[in-house]
């Protein structure tokens, strides 16, 4: 034995899959350093310009809305210089027009230098202990004339009820009065700070980054995702370290944390959009490569030492196909076929057990059809069965109904029963259309109707699209037999059989419903199982038709029983929608 382990490590095959396999190796840790370095620098790179990106194109579309805001004050600012004297209504008219055409527009209001209200939209009253010349966006207008001024974004509180967070727009102006005097006074457009916040609101820089805004001025901040913990100075921002940046992106460790900070000016109002995202993400990153390169370097190795073993497998591959085909001959599958591709013993081997794998399989085809058949025929033997009782008990009532003198009934009687019989017949047919089984019931009611002295009325419906297909002989017949013995002949009052066919649910659907005794519940959780047998015989002529549908057009078809005591019972026969009987 250590003879021969020492053989097979001195082999051919071994050192040439050692020193292949070693070079290999060697090979992808080097290109896996040097990988790991570069993709490195690539995702932090990546990540930083990803950001710039994404801020960039917030702190652009913050410019183009409050571009578009700036156009509306102008707009209003140029209504009110064009239309002379104040008051004006023509004017209120045309302002009221633009702040019905946005949306996102709060407020607009003309005062005096000295607070006093000119006009405004909306039109209702202001509170009257609001100090107008103290507000921040009053100032800067007074202080800064024929210059737009924007707010930081507060609670809109000039008028009753109306209590909105709002971006002021305001800008100090010179009307002409009445009398031709000029006077100062203040434009205010109030702009809903909803429609600004969900600009930056949707940006995520990573899976903890977000943005938010501050004021260039100041460092005030006007948004922040978590603004109120901002307020209640439980988070904090590095703003002063922003400040000094116009755009582009810095490394930041404020409060312990790495962080990869980006800036954007929005330059027409004087804002930063500041993006945070957090190193440890761009760490995760590159823990990923880091796994990727080790998993890598494993299915390699794994490659490398798999491509050393084939010529071993390529001999034993064609017995462990052979053994598996063996275990799924086992667990019952007979379905398989090995291919033959060589000429030696396995290759012989194989073609036996395909032999013997096929010649199973037509044993039990043969046993199946050969059991299928032995059923059908115990099914027919059980539907001849029903006729020379019946034919013996209509006989019986057309003696009755001749020895008192009633030949008009005797006529009828045996009309149906001509009809029952040939219609039952068929030539030997199996299959018949629904129209022929239809009027098969027909007959058979009449005659049933006639023996039990109209003790029962009955209604036969169908949608003349079904008439024309094909369905299994006799299957009413033994139902509505069920129905008259079990439910209508126990019942002391008058009853009613309904039968209908109409298609549901892409299937055709025959239902024979009465109103007579009904079955008990437990009875009826039984009625088509083998298992039930009763002395009255209730389920042997249902349990035959169910078991003749599932034989002919499969387990998915068949019959469903509901039944209340006292209430009647329906049953449901299903079948499938066939233009041509099914011969099997």
């Amino acid at each position: 034995m250590f003879r021969l382990r020492l053989f097979r490590f001195k082999s051919i095959q071994f050192l040439i899959t050692a020193s292949f396999t070693a070079m290999t190796v060697l090979v992808v840790i080097l290109v896996s350093v040097v990988l790991y370095n570069k993709f490195n620098r690539t995702a932090e790179n990546n990540a930083s310009l990803a950001n710039q990106q994404v801020i960039y194109q917030v702190a652009s579309n913050l410019e183009n809305y409050i571009r578009s805001m700036t156009t509306v004050f102008t707009s209003v600012e140029n209504q009110i210089k064009s239309n002379g004297e104040l008051p004006n209504e023509q004017l209120k008219e045309r302002i009221e027009t633009i702040f019905q055409t946005r949306e996102d527009l709060v407020t607009i209001g003309l005062f005096t230098d000295a607070g006093q209200r000119l006009t405004s939209l909306p039109s209702i009253d202001m509170r009257s202990n609001i100090n107008l010349t103290s507000q921040s966006w009053f100032r800067s207008a007074i202080e800064n004339p024929n210059h737009l001024s924007f707010s930081v974004p507060h609670v809109q509180n000039l008028f009753r009820g109306k209590y909105k967070w709002v971006v002021s727009m305001s800008k100090g102006i010179t009307l002409k009065t009445a009398n031709g005097e000029e006077m100062n006074a203040v434009l205010l457009v109030d702009v809903n700070f909803k429609m600004i916040d969900n600009l930056p609101r949707s940006v995520k820089l990573g899976q903890k980054g977000y943005a938010y805004i501050i004021d260039d001025s100041a460092g005030n901040i006007i948004y922040h995702p978590q603004q109120q913990l901002i307020y209640a100075g439980l988070k904090y921002e590095n703003v002063e370290q922003a400040l000094k940046y116009a755009y582009g992106s810095y490394f930041d460790d404020f409060a312990g944390v790495d962080r990869l900070i980006t800036i954007q000016t929005v330059n027409n109002v004087g804002w930063k959009i500041v993006g945070v995202s957090y190193m440890d993400e761009i760490l995760t990153t590159r823990n990923e490569i880091s796994t990727f390169l080790l998993w890598l370097l494993l299915a390699v190795m794994a490659v490398v030492f798999v491509a050393t073993l084939y010529m071993s497998e390529k001999i034993s591959q064609p017995i462990k196909r052979l053994e598996k085909s063996m275990q799924l001959v086992e667990r019952g599958d007979f379905d398989i076929h090995i291919p033959i591709r060589r000429e030696d013993e396995v290759g012989r081997l194989s073609r036996r057990f395909n032999l013997m794998v096929n010649r199973i399989r037509e044993l039990m085809h043969q046993n199946i059809y050969e059991q299928e058949a032995k059923r059908r025929s115990e099914l027919e033997v059980l539907q001849s069965q029903i006729h020379p009782h019946f034919l013996y008990n209509t006989l019986n009532s057309v003696v009755r109904l001749a020895g008192t003198g009633k030949n008009e009934d005797v006529i009828t009687m045996i009309t149906s029963l001509s009809r029952f019989f040939r219609i039952s017949l068929s030539k030997g047919a199996r299959f018949i259309s629904v129209a022929d089984e239809l009027e098969h019931i027909r007959n058979y009611l009449i005659i049933q109707k006639m023996r039990y002295k109209n003790k029962f009325e009955y209604i036969i419906e169908a949608e003349d699209l079904v008439l024309e297909y094909k369905m299994l002989k006799l299957v009413l017949q033994p139902l509505v037999e069920n129905s008259i013995y079990h439910g209508i002949e126990p019942s002391a009052d008058e009853c009613l059989i309904s039968i209908s066919a109409r298609i549901l649910d892409g299937k055709l659907c025959l239902s024979i419903k009465d109103n007579g005794v009904g079955i008990s519940p437990d009875r009826l959780s039984g009625l088509l199982m083998d298992t039930h047998r009763n002395q009255e015989g209730t389920g042997i002529g249902l349990r035959n038709v169910h078991e003749r549908i599932r034989l002919n057009y499969g387990e998915e078809y068949g019959l469903q029983i509901e039944s209340e005591r006292e209430e009647g019972t329906i049953v449901y026969i299903w079948l499938p929608c066939v233009q041509e009987g099914v011969e099997s």
